[in-house]
C-alpha cells in the first residue's frame, strides 16, 4: 500500500485499481481493512482500529483516497462531501475524439441494482438523480482513435463518469460493462488529484499520484499531470 500523506486526522492513499473501497458481498481484501491492519500495526494498537470512510472509488477505479482517522475529521470531511468543497479530479483514455476541447456534461442517471449498471435516463424518471461533471482534453491520438481528458467530478453518481461518457460514444477504454475496448488491460479512469480542507487546521490541500505507465495506460505517454 502506498501512503501519500498522514497524520493523526487523515490518511492518504493510493487505491490500486481491483480493490474494493469497503468490503463487498466477494469478501475480496478491501481498503478499509488494509489500511486498519496497518495502522494497528505501526502503532502498536490493541483492540479495533477506527477508520472513516468519507469516499469511495469504483472497484476497476484506481487513485487518490483519503481516510478518517477520527469521528471528528471523519463528520467533517463528510461535510465538505456534502457542500462539494471535496473536490476530485480524475483523469481518463476514452474512443474517440470528442465534440469539444472542454465542456460541462449534465444528465439525470438511473441506477439497475439488480444488475449493477446505470443509465442515462429522462429528469422525470423516478429515482433519475442528476449528474455533472467538467472535462477537459489533454490530447488527441488520432491514429489509435483515442482522447485522454481531464474531469472535474461535481456529483458523486454511480459510475457516473463512466455512464456519461459512454452515452456519448466515447466509452473508457477498457470498460467492460460500458462497451469500452481493450478490456483485458484494465479499465483507463484513475482518480489522480484531490483537494479538501484539513478537517483540523482548516488548510487548503491537494493530494495527487498518477497512474503507472502499464497496459492500457502507456497511451498517456508525453501528457503531464502534474
Amino acid at each position: 500500500m502506498k501512503v501519500i500523506y498522514e497524520d493523526n486526522h487523515i490518511i492518504v492513499v493510493r487505491k490500486e485499481a481491483g480493490i474494493p473501497s469497503q468490503a463487498d458481498k466477494t469478501e475480496d481484501e478491501d481498503m478499509l481493512t488494509i489500511i486498519k491492519a496497518y495502522l494497528k500495526e505501526k502503532y502498536q494498537k490493541p483492540g479495533n482500529v477506527y477508520l472513516g470512510l468519507v469516499h469511495r472509488l469504483d472497484r476497476p477505479v484506481g487513485g487518490v483516497m483519503v481516510f478518517a482517522k477520527t469521528s471528528k475529521a471523519a463528520s467533517r470531511l463528510s461535510e465538505q462531501v456534502r457542500n462539494k468543497t471535496f473536490k476530485k479530479s480524475y483523469i481518463a483514455i476514452v474512443n474517440g475524439k470528442m465534440e469539444k476541447d472542454e465542456d460541462t456534461l449534465v444528465d439525470y442517471l438511473w441506477k439497475d441494482e439488480k444488475n449493477n449498471t446505470s443509465y442515462v435516463v429522462k429528469e422525470t424518471k423516478k429515482n433519475a438523480k442528476r449528474a455533472e461533471l467538467d472535462y477537459r482534453v489533454l490530447k488527441y491520438d488520432k491514429e489509435k482513435n483515442i482522447s485522454i481528458i481531464e474531469i472535474d467530478l461535481h456529483t458523486g453518481r454511480h459510475h457516473q463518469i463512466r455512464v456519461q461518457l459512454s452515452s456519448r460514444g466515447h466509452s473508457i477504454v477498457g470498460d467492460s460493462k460500458y462497451h469500452g475496448k481493450n478490456i483485458d488491460k484494465g479499465l483507463c479512469l484513475w482518480s489522480y488529484k484531490l483537494t479538501i480542507e484539513h478537517p483540523i487546521t482548516k488548510e487548503k490541500i491537494t493530494f495527487s499520484d498518477v497512474p503507472d505507465m502499464k497496459g492500457n495506460w502507456k497511451e498517456l505517454s508525453g501528457v503531464d499531470l502534474k
